[in-house]
């Protein structure tokens, strides 16, 4: 059952095969019996998820319609809030919000008939590319869990591999969908800025902040990304354009597409695995009669460096709220400490390590006398980017590349905040352009006796989601699923 496609399941249970009963019990006690190694959730809801089940099958019994995910098993990323729970964003800042709503997303969730099983651990606040910045612990690859399943959407992307779920969601500010996808063997969608509301998404970096879902296969993001997305009166920056039917999209006679390959994308940083792969996916797309073009991106080296002015910038800004007074965690003082030892303590015992460093640093380029020189030059630089990815596509309907340099990596491998953040190379140029991307499984690599997975990343322009999904798929087709069916 927990390898099988999310469509696949939703129609078993649709038409009584299975039961949402049974299908939620299964999940349940796979993650009782598995995630004590894997470490996916922070924390589940069995009592509410086995009273949705029952209600779903009453439903159908009633020759009701619950909805096209009815009974389908799914994980939240715990920076997206739910009125039942716990939201904390993986951090002990956190440690004790109960959300008094839900995010626009878990509620067309909810109304198409999906369970929520539970919430998924991240890196705190998103900020992180390993899933080893959480307060809650690290979670594990489980391909090899001595490894990391990238972030910062690795409890996510981890459920969904080793079957603790059917499929998840999860955000991507600059990669941390498609890298921990990648890493760990399954798809991982990014949708164009505005595609998705963010109502309910913990912020992060507002203005490259999405929320998108992993599954087994391209059809399910589909199926999800059907669901989700859309205009949101909540949203102010959730784009009125219509949404297409993506699953009928894939159903099109495949294209004579025309396939961009950017030489950047090609360094010799990258593992001889990695481009391996590509230059496999690329004669796919070859073979199957696309048109393979060669073309520029110049400021691919030049993406993390404004990623990591922009993004720390706007997290300085919306983290402020979290003073120990209206938001967070609430230091004790000592007598004749003030307002200041408050906010200071408060912040130091709430915030981990790697979300005080981001903060310092986007405090310091939003500050008098840097402005100019690193917010303002980073902002005139997100421009170019977007200008050299509008012209790439007047030439290609998609890119490809690599989506992570390397596979999973070993837990404390990169210690070095500078080799961490090299890890989103490839992923942070489409959040700063605001288009979308997919990740898609493409073979493995082989380290340490283990079979480790290995994803290419298709980029489009920005609402093309019908066009990356059929591209995606054909890739898919070809080189097949990679599902981990722990025993």
């Amino acid at each position: 059952m927990h390898t099988q496609s999310l469509i696949s399941l939703a129609n078993q249970i649709r038409s009584r095969k299975t039961s949402a009963l049974e299908t939620c019990h299964h999940f349940l006690e796979r993650i009782d019996a598995i995630d004590g190694t894997i470490n996916a959730y922070h924390e589940t809801y069995p009592e509410r998820a086995t009273e949705q089940a029952k209600a779903i099958d009453a439903a159908l019994d009633a020759g009701e319609d619950p909805g096209p995910l009815a009974g389908v098993p799914i994980a939240v990323k715990d920076n997206i809030v739910t009125d039942f729970g716990s939201t904390t964003a993986g951090s002990r800042i956190l440690e004790n919000f109960n959300s008094p709503y839900s995010a626009t997303a878990v509620e067309k969730l909810e109304a198409a008939g999906a369970i929520i099983l539970g919430k998924t651990n991240c890196d705190e606040f998103a900020m992180g590319s390993s899933t080893e910045h959480c307060a809650w612990g690290a979670t594990s690859n489980p391909w090899d869990t001595s490894r990391v399943p990238g972030g910062s959407s690795g409890g996510s992307a981890a459920a969904v591999t080793a079957g603790l779920c059917c499929a998840s969601i999860g955000s991507d500010t600059g990669g941390s969908i498609r890298q921990p996808a990648a890493l760990c063997g399954v798809v991982g969608c990014k949708p164009s800025y505005g595609r998705v509301s963010r109502w309910g998404l913990i912020a992060f970096g507002s203005s490259l902040d999405q929320i998108g879902p992993f599954t087994h296969t391209v059809e399910d993001a589909a199926a999800m990304l059907q669901i989700i997305a859309g205009l949101d009166a909540h949203d102010s920056t959730s784009a009125n354009v219509a949404v297409p039917d993506y699953t009928a999209a894939l159903k099109e006679p495949d294209q004579k597409w025309r396939i961009g390959v950017p030489r950047q994308y090609f360094s010799s940083d990258n593992d001889p695995t990695v481009t391996a792969a590509v230059e496999a996916a690329i004669d796919v797309y070859r073979q199957a009669g696309c048109e393979i073009i060669e073309v520029e991106l110049p400021l691919t080296a030049y993406g993390i460096s404004t990623y990591y002015v922009l993004a720390p910038a706007e997290a300085s800004s919306n983290l402020a709220r979290y003073d120990g007074i209206r938001f967070g965690h609430r230091a004790k003082l000592e007598p004749g400490e003030a307002l200041f030892e408050l906010y200071a303590r408060s912040r130091a015992e709430g915030f981990g390590p790697e979300v005080q460093r981001r903060i310092m640093l986007g405090t310091y380029v939003l500050s008098a006398g840097y402005y100019d020189a690193y917010y303002k030059r980073a902002l005139q630089v997100r421009r170019l980017i977007k200008q050299e990815y509008d012209e790439a596509f007047k030439k290609c309907d998609a890119l490809i590349g690599p989506t992570s340099p390397t596979p999973a990596f070993k837990k404390g491998a990169k210690s070095d905040p500078i080799s961490m953040y090299l890890c989103d190379v490839y992923t942070a140029n489409t959040n700063i352009a605001g288009i979308c991307g997919i990740s898609v499984p493409a073979g493995f690599t082989d380290i340490d006796g283990n079979k480790l997975p290995i994803g290419v990343q298709i980029q489009c322009q920005s609402y093309t989601e019908p066009t990356m999904f059929r591209i995606a798929h054909l890739l898919e087709k070809s080189i097949g699923t990679l599902t981990r069916a722990i025993p």
